[in-house]
């Protein structure tokens, strides 16, 4: 008797087509073109995980740039003169966190600029 591991290969199609539900036409029925779909849609899910952290600081960055473009002085008209003076004051906090200030805290940015300005 021939020996066809079907239980373990129909297992296999069934994750594999499961993985595809929702796809178009027959990339979410017929197995080979389900494991091609499949297979690219997880290797650009990978690439667009990178993809939205970078968009996430260039977000980031461009609310606190608007944050001390509404505080400008001479000293410190623009993000990367801000970033310089914070480096120089020793001040460490992330760009999520600076954002966040910015939006909610607008007291606490202004102390920031100004520490910022000091140091430069």
């Amino acid at each position: 008797m021939r020996v066809t591991n079907a239980a373990a290969s129909r297992e296999r199609r069934r994750r594999r087509l499961k993985l595809a539900r929702g796809f178009y036409g027959a990339r979410s029925k017929q197995f080979r073109l389900a494991t091609e779909a499949v297979d690219r849609a997880q290797r650009i899910a990978t690439w667009h995980r990178k993809l939205r952290k970078r968009d996430f600081r260039q977000l980031w960055i461009a609310r606190i740039n608007a944050g001390v473009r509404a505080l400008a002085n001479e000293k410190v008209p623009n993000y990367s003169r801000f970033i310089e003076g914070l480096n120089k004051a020793g001040i460490e906090i992330n760009r999520k966190m600076l954002s966040e200030i910015a939006i909610a805290d607008a007291e606490g940015f202004k102390a920031l600029v100004e520490k910022a300005a000091a140091a430069l």
